[in-house]
C-alpha cells in the first residue's frame, strides 16, 4: 500500500540502500567483524590458554607422581623389612617363650637354697651365715645378686665339709661297734679297737672349707650377667607387639592456605571457563543489539527525506546537471555566471559526476576511516599476540622434551651362624635386613607438552573479511551520499530544482562578497605565516631539500603551496602568500592589510549560513 500510494514511502526504502553504505551500514558491519574475531584469533588464543592451562596442571602433576614414585621406590626397601618384622612377630614370641622356658632352669638354680641347711650346721659361725640368708630379704639394704651367689656357695661349701665330717665320724663309730663285737676277749678288745676312736682325725677336712672361702669359684661380673639377662629374658615374656606409623604433614601455602596443585588447576580452569562464557554472553548481547542497526538505517532514510523537503539548505552542496543549465542560460544572457568555481569555492562543493572523492567528502571519510582503526589496531593486535604466543607455545613443545630415569639398586646380606637360641632369634630379627632389590623407572613430559593451534590462511581471510569490507564502506561512503540526492530529486523533481536556484543564487551573493566574507580566515592565515618558525625548521628548510616541499608558505585563501607565480604582499609587516588565481579574486587586493574601515563589519567573521555536507 506505500509503495503504490505514498511516494515518500518510495522514497525512504530507496534509501536504505546508501544508507547502508553509510554510518549505519558500517555499525551493522562491525557486528560482524567482532564476531569474525571471535571466532578467529579470539577463539585460536583461548585454545591455546587452554592448552598451556591444560599442560601446567599435567606437568605438575607429573612431578608429583615422580617425587611419590622415587620416594616409594627408594624406600621399599625398608618397608620390606618392616614388614617381614611385623610377619615374624608370631615366631619371636615363640623364640621368647623358648628362651623363658630354658632360663627358668637357671634362674632355679640361682634362686634355690639347696645344697645347704642352716640346722645341720655344728657351729655358730655356720649357723650364723645361715641365719643372715634368711634375713637379707628382711634388711633395709638387700645384698646383690653377686654377693648372695657368692655367700650361698660359701654356704654350700661349709655345708659339704660339715657333713663330710659328721660322715667320718659316724665311720668311725660305726668301725668302732664292729671292732668291739667282732673281739670279745675283755681288754684286748679296747686296746685293738683303740684306732677307732681316733674320730679327731675328720677335723682334717676343716682345710677344704678354708681353701672355698678364699678361692670361691664364682667370677666377679656374674650378678651383674645375671641381672642383665635376667631383666631381658622378662622382657621376652611380656606381649610382642610391633607396628609402623606414618606421619605426613602438610605445609601451609601462600596466605596460610593449604591448596594442593590439583585444586589450583581445576581453580585456574574454571575462572578461564567464567570468563569464556561472560565473553559470550556480552558478544551475543552485543550481536542482538547490533541487529537492531537495520531500525536506525530505516529512522536515517525517513530522517534524510524530512530534512531534504523542509531545510532547503540541507545536503544542498551538488553541482549538478540543472545547475549547469542555470549557468549556461545565464552566461548566453549576459549575466555573471560561477562556472568555472574558484579554488575556495570548489572545497565547499560537491561534483556528483567526478569518480574521485572530493574535499567536502574527504573530511567525513577521514573521520570515518578513524573510527574504523580500533577494530582494525584490535584484530592486528590479537593476530600479532596469537602468532607470537604459538610461536612461544610451539618452541616449549619442541625444546622442553623430558626423560625421567630413576634407577635404584642394593643388596643387603647379614649372616648369622650357629643352632644356639641366640643365634636363631638374631636370624629371624637381624636375618630380615637381608634385602636385594633392582628398581627401574621411566617416564617422559610427552603427555604434557602443549599442542599449540595455528590460523591458517582461511581463518585469517575469514577474519580479515569484515574489517576489509568496513575500510570499503568508508570509501563508499561518499558514492553511496551522491546517491541519496539523486533518488531524493527522483520522486521530488520539484524541490530539487528550488534548492538548486536557492545553492546557484546562494553562491552568487557569496561571490559578490567573497572577499568580505573569506577575510577573517585570510587574515587567521596571514598572522599564522608572519609568527616566526622554530629555528630546527629553518635548518631542515636550508640543508633538506627533499623537506622543502613540506615547509612552503601555502595560500591564505586556498590553501595552495607556494610556486614562482605566487604573489607576496609587499606591505611591511604583511608578507600573506596568495596563488595568481585568488590575487585575482581578490581583484589585485589583499584583505589582510586592507584598512578596516573598508569593509563592512561583517567582514570580520565567516559565514554560519553555508550548507553543509549531510551525514
Amino acid at each position: 500500500m506505500g509503495w503504490g500510494t505514498s511516494p515518500h514511502i518510495r522514497c525512504a526504502s530507496l534509501l536504505i540502500v546508501p544508507k547502508m553504505l553509510g554510518k549505519e551500514g558500517r555499525l551493522f558491519l562491525m557486528g560482524y567483524a567482532l564476531a569474525a574475531i571471535y571466532q578467529g584469533p579470539v577463539a585460536n588464543l583461548r585454545y591455546n590458554f587452554n592448552e598451556v592451562i591444560a599442560s601446567l596442571g599435567c606437568t605438575v602433576e607429573l612431578q608429583i607422581n615422580n617425587t611419590r614414585a622415587a620416594w616409594r621406590t627408594s624406600t621399599a626397601p625398608l618397608r620390606a623389612v618392616f614388614n617381614d618384622l611385623l610377619a615374624s612377630r608370631d615366631s619371636l614370641k615363640a623364640e621368647g617363650l623358648n628362651i623363658s622356658s630354658s632360663f627358668e632352669d637357671l634362674d632355679a638354680q640361682v634362686k634355690s637354697e639347696a645344697g645347704f641347711n642352716p640346722e645341720d650346721a655344728t657351729d655358730s659361725e655356720e649357723t650364723a651365715q645361715g641365719a643372715e640368708i634368711h634375713q637379707v630379704p628382711f634388711s633395709r639394704h638387700p645384698l646383690s645378686t653377686q654377693k648372695m651367689f657368692e655367700l650361698k656357695t660359701k654356704l654350700r661349701c661349709s655345708y659339704v665339709v660339715n657333713k663330710a665330717m659328721v660322715s667320718c665320724q659316724r665311720w668311725f663309730n660305726r668301725k668302732h661297734e664292729e671292732c668291739m663285737h667282732s673281739i670279745w676277749v675283755p681288754l684286748l678288745n679296747h686296746l685293738l679297737c683303740l684306732p677307732m676312736k681316733f674320730k679327731f682325725l675328720c677335723g682334717i677336712t676343716k682345710v677344704m672349707e678354708i681353701w672355698c672361702r678364699n678361692r670361691i669359684p664364682v667370677e666377679g661380673n656374674f650378678g651383674q650377667t645375671y641381672d642383665s639377662l635376667n631383666q631381658s629374658v622378662h622382657s621376652l615374656t611380656g606381649e610382642f607387639s610391633a607396628s609402623i606409623n606414618l606421619k605426613q604433614e602438610e605445609q601451609a601455602g601462600l596466605m596460610g592456605l593449604n591448596t594442593s596443585w590439583e585444586h589450583v588447576s581445576t581453580e585456574m580452569r574454571n575462572y578461564v571457563r567464567t570468563q569464556e562464557a561472560q565473553l559470550e554472553w556480552t558478544l551475543g548481547l552485543l550481536q542482538v543489539l547490533l541487529s537492531c542497526t537495520f531500525l536506525l538505517v530505516m529512522r536515517g532514510s525517513f530522517s534524510y527525506m524530512d530534512n531534504y523537503n523542509q531545510d532547503i539548505r540541507f545536503d544542498n552542496i551538488y553541482i549538478s546537471t540543472y545547475f549547469c543549465q542555470i549557468d549556461e542560460r545565464r552566461k548566453k544572457l549576459g549575466k555573471p555566471t560561477l562556472l568555472p568555481l574558484r579554488k575556495a569555492e570548489k572545497k565547499t562543493v560537491i561534483f556528483p559526476h567526478k569518480p574521485m572523492i572530493q574535499a567536502s567528502e574527504m573530511k567525513n571519510v577521514i573521520r570515518e576511516m578513524l573510527e574504523s582503526v580500533p577494530i582494525l589496531l584490535l584484530l592486528v593486535v590479537l593476530c600479532g599476540l596469537d602468532w607470537a604466543l604459538f610461536s612461544i607455545f610451539d618452541t616449549i613443545r619442541h625444546h622442553s622434551f623430558l626423560q625421567y630415569s630413576f634407577r635404584s639398586s642394593h643388596k643387603l646380606e647379614v649372616k648369622v651362624e650357629g643352632n644356639s637360641m641366640l643365634a636363631r632369634l638374631l636370624r629371624k630379627t637381624i636375618g630380615a635386613l637381608n634385602t636385594s632389590s633392582e628398581t627401574v623407572v621411566e617416564s617422559n613430559n610427552m603427555p604434557c607438552l602443549p599442542q599449540p593451534k595455528s590460523m591458517d590462511g582461511k581463518a585469517y581471510l575469514e577474519a580479515m573479511l569484515p574489517i576489509g569490507l568496513l575500510v570499503c564502506l568508508c570509501l563508499l561512503q561518499a558514492f553511496g551520499y551522491r546517491l541519496r540526492r539523486v533518488i531524493a530529486a527522483f520522486y521530488f523533481p520539484k524541490r530539487e530544482k528550488k534548492r538548486i536556484l536557492f545553492f546557484y543564487n546562494e553562491l552568487l551573493r557569496k561571490r559578490a562578497a567573497f572577499t568580505k566574507l573569506r577575510r577573517a580566515a585570510i587574515m587567521r592565515r596571514a598572522q599564522q605565516q608572519r609568527a616566526p618558525r622554530h629555528h630546527l625548521v629553518d635548518i631542515l628548510h636550508r640543508r633538506c631539500p627533499l623537506l622543502r616541499r613540506c615547509l612552503r608558505r601555502r595560500c591564505v585563501v586556498c590553501s595552495a603551496p607556494e610556486t614562482p607565480e605566487s604573489y607576496v604582499c609587499p606591505t611591511p609587516g604583511c608578507e600573506a602568500v596568495y596563488c595568481q588565481s585568488c590575487w585575482v579574486d581578490m581583484r589585485h587586493r589583499c584583505p589582510a592589510c586592507t584598512p578596516r574601515e573598508e569593509l563592512s563589519s561583517s567582514a570580520f567573521s565567516d559565514s554560519n549560513d553555508d550548507a553543509t555536507y549531510a551525514e
